[in-house]
This record gives C-alpha cells, structure tokens and sequence, in this order.
C-alpha cells in the first residue's frame, strides 16, 4: 500500500457507502487555514472573531452584514466566496455530486484552484492505494497543466508547468529540451527534468508531491496506455459506466458520429476535422493522441450511438500547455440516461 499526495485535503474526507466521498468538518477547516482567509498581522478584531468561530464550527451560519464588517474589502470578498462554496459543498450529497453540480448551469462561480484542487482529490480517490505510479504521474493531468515540447525524433514531452517555470528561471531557459539531457545508452532523458517510464517508475513515490517528473506522450509509450486507464475509471466512477479506451495514431472512420476533446484545443481541431473544415498542418500538430472510446456496456449508450466508437484527443494550445477539462467526460458522452 502507498500513500502519495499526502498535502491534499483527501485524507480529511470520508467515504460513504457507495465508494462517494463524504464532506467532514476537518475538510472546511482546511481552507481557513490557507493564504485567502488565514490571519494576518492586520487582521482586524472582526475579522478575527469570525474566523475563530468558522475554526470551531466550520458550518456556523454567517450573516452578509458580519463579513461586511470587516476592515479589508479583499477579505470580505473571499469569505463571499468560500461562504457560497461551503453553502454548495453542504447543500451536495457528496463530494462528486458537488463537482458535477460545477458544470451545469450558468457555469463554474467557485475558484478554478478549488476546482483543481477537487480534482486531485478524485484521482487520489479513484487509484486508491495500490496505484501503478505511471497511472499516478498522469493522473497529475487531471489537475496540473503540463508544458508539451518536441525535441528530436519527433519525441513528444510533458513537463509540469509550474515546475518548468522554475527551473527555466533558475537555467534562464524556458524550454524542457534545454532541462533534458539524453543518455546515449538508455535513450531517456534525464537531468533537472527526470523522465518518469516503466524502467524506474517506483521512483515517483520519492518525490510523488515534487511533481517534477517529465513523461514521454507519444503513441505506443506506456504513459499515455497509463492515461487510458485513468480516463477508464475516472468515467467508471462518476457515471458508473464502464469504458474501454485505446490510443490511435489517425481517424480515418467515414461513419465519424461522435467525439470529446479532452481540452479547449482539442475539442476545436476535433469539431473542424468532424465538419470537414480546413485544418493547416500547424493546427493539426499541436494534436498529441488520439483516441478510441468503446462501451463496454452498450445499453448505456444512446440506440443512434450504439456499438459506435467515441473519438478524443488531447492536444496543447498555442501557448504548448496541456490544460486538461476532465468534466468534458462526465458531460460530452453519448449515454442513454442522459439523451
């Protein structure tokens, strides 16, 4: 059994009797005591009153006129906020149930960090304990925005960004080839940026929270079969419909019905390709893999979609980040219930 991500809050909630994620006290205390509502030096004695008492009963109702007493404006308007997101959290019958609620309507109104952070969580939940490392390293795409490189050989590269920034500022470099160093007798890379890969995998849980282990995209190498397994379960769990999900290198099916991208990049080259618009070679290469969905139930599936594939991508933006929108799954499927 190993532990990884320890710093998430995932290890204050609790699990419920279907395998959905319970809200507890100690999960709203967390975020009292991060940099948008921890005390300050300057904290004024309202400000201190409130946060006292949240700290003992982190569901005590507030009224508007409290927060509005406060000396610092900022201040109030992050207890706005995390007050209306404590209200949502509460309201749910789970966590899960929370994070669908995000996605529908007038769109998301809590802070895309909170967002990210949910994520996290889920994949912590999702893999369990007994998690393969490269499934663990891609779930990070879940939550963590991945800078993607083409060094030589057409060799395709991801890096987290927040990592990169760091190392490039201190290398004065901004480009993972330049923090990649090839071995000529392994043929990986190493060096500020490690590359995470089947041969030294169990090295992730050293350094599973350091987020610095670059990985290797390209079809046919194992982390992107490690994604496919976490986009399984990931839909398994929200939906509980259970998937299988294979790389490809092309489309190249004339009765195309039915596509997700996985991100803002990829939805917009899969809609032009599936409308038969003109997508210049540029366009087309900042598209990393492709991919298959089968129904391994196929009366979850709409009866038009039946025993049809679902295609998806993954692809980086102009910036060559990888933003992942893993709802695009729990919302964009062919699924019967849902037609």
């Amino acid at each position: 059994m190993t532990n990884y991500w320890s710093n998430s809050a995932y290890k204050f909630l609790l699990v419920g009797p279907d395998g959905q994620l319970l809200v507890t006290d100690h999960f709203l205390r967390i975020y009292l005591q991060g940099p948008e509502l921890q005390l300050v030096e300057e904290s004024c004695a309202i400000e201190r009153a409130l946060h006292q008492r949240l700290t003992h009963n982190p569901r005590a109702e507030i009224a508007d006129a409290e927060i509005a007493a406060m000396a610092d404006a900022d201040i109030q308007q992050n207890y706005r906020v995390w007050i209306r997101y404590r209200d949502r959290l509460l309201e749910a019958s789970s966590l899960e149930g929370f994070y669908m609620s995000l996605f529908r309507g007038e769109g998301v109104d809590v802070p895309p960090l909170f967002v990210s952070q949910l994520a996290q969580i889920f994949v912590r939940h999702i893999l369990g304990d007994e998690a393969h490392p490269l499934e663990v390293r891609m779930g990070e795409l879940f939550f963590r925005t991945q800078i993607i490189t083409v060094v030589e050989d057409g060799i395709v590269m991801g890096a987290d960004e927040e990592v990169v920034t760091r190392n490039a500022q201190a290398a004065e470099s901004a480009n993972i080839m330049d923090l990649l160093k090839r071995q000529k007798s392994s043929g990986m890379f190493s060096t500020d940026l490690d590359v995470l890969h089947e041969g030294n995998a169990n090295q992730y849980w050293v350094r599973n929270e350091d987020f610095d282990f670059a990985v290797q995209l390209n079809y046919g190498h194992e982390p992107i079969n490690a994604f496919c397994r976490v986009l399984e379960k990931w839909i398994e769990h929200f939906l509980g419909v259970r998937v299988r999900i294979t790389p490809m290198q092309q489309i190249s099916d004339p009765k195309w019905s039915w596509h997700v991208g996985l991100d803002a990049a990829a939805t917009e080259i899969l809609n032009k390709l599936y409308n038969k618009e003109l997508v210049g070679p540029e366009e087309l290469g900042r598209v990393i893999c492709l991919f298959r969905l089968d129904f391994v139930d196929v009366t979850a599936v709409t009866k038009t979609q039946a025993n049809k594939p679902v295609y998806m991508a993954i692809a980086m933006n102009g910036a060559q980040q990888l933003k992942l929108k893993p709802q695009n799954l729990l919302f964009n499927l062919p699924l019967a219930k849902a037609s």
